[in-house]
């Protein structure tokens, strides 16, 4: 049986990220980056593009895993009739070289313990070339390298192209393996103390950890998911990616399978506005600081998403030697919504803007002339149809989210300027604009025979992401059109009470279906949060409450989200661990408790939740 996306337990430098299965096996990491080719790619192949397992001989699935509380130090552990035994899995914080430490350690008895490497390069393409040199085994392929060795060291042998190593532990021995990367052309990477690293990881994750200033009822939920937001962020530039991984699919076998190793600025505000009110301002400014660099240039170029340093060029091309995920192809590289328009993005960017503001976060010189030059390309542009928040890959439409989120930056200019009188600005053509925007989408946007917001002008679909329409400011939480819009996105977009984006259900035959794609997919997670975030502004804090707990619950056994469930088939499904469904959970954990007011920066005299 393919493993499924749950199964797996994430750990990371905050430079890239691996994947450990149940089974003790490393099947996915990249390096020396998240958006780097991956030497293990079994998570989208077999056993022969490449994986690390360790664990007892003729072992299957451990018998349990955790991390380590307040870290991201995993330690998985096996029952066997000769004993117990526990491997440590960990990425230490790198000065250099990315490092992978596996260390082993005896419980009970005696163990025999196999461990099978098999290095591929380049997404499980290249088999490289492997020779013993100073007690390491050290695999050379073009320009990557990898070096891995053993404390104390054991007997390792090659055979069909991997290298195996067979050893016994007892109750208090412990072995600790160490792979460790770098460019062929260099010489030997420094080495790395394996169990200086286990115990400086874990003091520094638990440093960390300990900042959180939320303290509520869903403290352990909401520190694992600030501490994967923290692992899914690239250090050096302070970018978050989506995912740690690529193509993990949206409906079994099926083609919804996308490259999510990038940062989107869809998701700027609220990750900002969650590390704000979690206590993290060093991380906000970083995430802050990176937004300003990567959308530096001419607004009219503004992308929806860049690479971990602000890269602008993401080419989609897909890997053919892949099988996929359980079946589902194409294995895509890149992502070809780099090049679409969505205009949310210039909402989101002013919001962003607007809340690290009034935060009182760091001054930037140049953040007030970028905003003015967003509202100036803002003034004809908004009137174009868009691909809008999903990224579909059908025809542009009118989307009303995104001529809310135009609202949005218009509505955060006039705002600044109303709060800020010193700062230059064209007061007056901004709250026209506004207004213009409001009146439109107010009159072509809502359906008053039904009561709701539509997904675009025209139509009788609807949209998750209406939910924002309260949450940003553009009416209030008690409006009859926003009590009405929760409640037609609650009946007509729930499957088993979780909330799709919108509907998929007869795409297969429609001439003009929204996102020009077949087949269907999973309940959004993060839209599901949205609806508890909905609920309760709009006073329905039980039903809130209940739905928030029942997301978390929908965690995996070390508490990790990926992007979509299903719930008939009661599996995880997309892009894993998510940030945005990570995020989700953070806000309204935090808005459930009362600490949410920290985040709502200009809104916050409306009582909106995310500003």
């Amino acid at each position: 049986m393919h493993p499924r996306i749950e199964d797996y337990a994430l750990i990371g430098d905050e430079q890239t990220a691996a994947l450990v299965g149940t089974d003790g096996s490393v099947d996915w990491l990249c390096l020396p980056r998240f958006d780097s080719a991956a030497c293990f790619a079994r998570l989208l192949g077999d056993d022969d593009n490449g994986h690390w397992r360790l664990a007892p001989k003729g072992a299957d699935r451990c018998t349990r895993r955790a991390y380590r509380p307040d870290t991201l130090v995993l330690d998985t552990e096996w029952e066997t009739a000769e004993g117990a035994v526990r491997v440590t899995d960990l990425m230490p914080q790198r000065d250099r070289s990315p490092d992978l430490v596996r260390v082993v350690e005896g419980l009970r008895g005696e163990v025999t313990m196999h461990s099978a490497l098999r290095l591929r390069f380049d997404y499980g393409s290249v088999v490289p070339w492997v020779r013993r040199t100073d007690g390491h085994r050290v695999a050379v392929a073009g320009p990557d390298s990898a070096w891995l060795r053993s404390e104390p060291e054991v007997h390792s042998w090659g055979e069909n192209f991997g290298t195996h190593a067979e050893f016994t532990v007892a109750a208090g021995q412990k072995v600790a393996f160490v792979l460790t990367w770098h460019p062929s052309h260099e010489p030997r990477p420094a080495l790395v103390d394996p169990y200086e690293a286990l115990e400086h990881s874990v003091a520094d994750w638990r440093a960390w950890a300990a900042r959180c200033r939320y303290d509520g009822p869903y403290r352990d939920a909401v520190v694992r998911s600030l501490i994967t937001l923290k692992a899914l962020t690239y250090k050096p530039t302070g970018g978050i990616v989506a995912a740690a991984t690529t193509s993990l699919p949206e409906e079994p076998g099926g083609v919804r399978n996308w490259d999510y190793r990038y940062c989107w600025l869809r998701d700027s505000t609220l990750t900002l506005a969650a590390l704000l009110a979690a206590g993290y301002v060093d991380e906000a400014e970083a995430w802050r600081d990176w937004l300003l660099r990567a959308v530096a240039g001419n607004p009219a170029d503004l992308q929806i998403m860049y690479g971990l340093a602000g890269e602008r060029r993401l080419p989609e091309y897909e890997l053919p030697w892949l099988a996929g995920f359980d079946g589902s192809r194409p294995v895509r590289i890149g992502n070809d919504a780099v090049n679409q328009l969505q205009l949310d993005v210039y909402g989101e960017v002013m919001d962003t803007l607007s809340l690290a503001r009034e935060a009182g976060m760091s001054a930037v010189p140049q953040v007030w002339e970028l905003q003015r030059a967003l509202l100036d390309f803002l003034r004809d542009a908004w009137r174009q149809p868009d691909e809008g928040l999903w990224e579909v890959r059908g025809r542009r439409r009118q989307f009303v989210h995104s001529k809310v989120m135009v609202w949005v930056a218009a509505d955060r200019a006039v705002r600044t300027m109303e709060d800020h009188p010193e700062l230059e600005g064209d007061l007056d053509g901004w709250r026209a604009l506004r207004d213009e925007i409001h009146r439109e989408v107010c009159e072509q946007g809502y359906d008053p025979e039904r009561n709701t917001f539509t997904q675009y002008y025209g139509s009788r679909e609807l949209d998750a992401a209406l939910l924002f329409i309260p949450r940003v400011g553009f009416l209030p939480p008690d409006d009859p059109r926003v009590v009405g819009t929760i409640d037609a996105v609650a009946r007509e977009l729930t499957r088993d009470g979780l909330v799709q984006r919108y509907s998929t259900a007869d795409d297969d035959e429609a001439e003009d279906a929204v996102d020009g794609l077949p087949g269907a997919e999973g309940t959004f997670l993060v839209c599901s949060f949205w609806l508890a975030d909905a609920l309760h502004m709009s006073g329905r804090t039980k039903e809130a409450r209940e739905l928030f707990e029942r997301l978390v619950g929908l965690a995996n056994d070390v508490g990790l989200l990926s992007e979509e469930y299903d719930p008939v088939a009661g599996r995880q499904l997309g892009n894993f661990p998510q940030a945005f469904s990570h995020i989700g959970l953070v806000h309204t954990a935090l808005a459930l408790s009362g600490d949410g007011d920290a985040d709502n920066g200009p809104d916050a005299d409306n009582g909106d939740e995310a500003g």
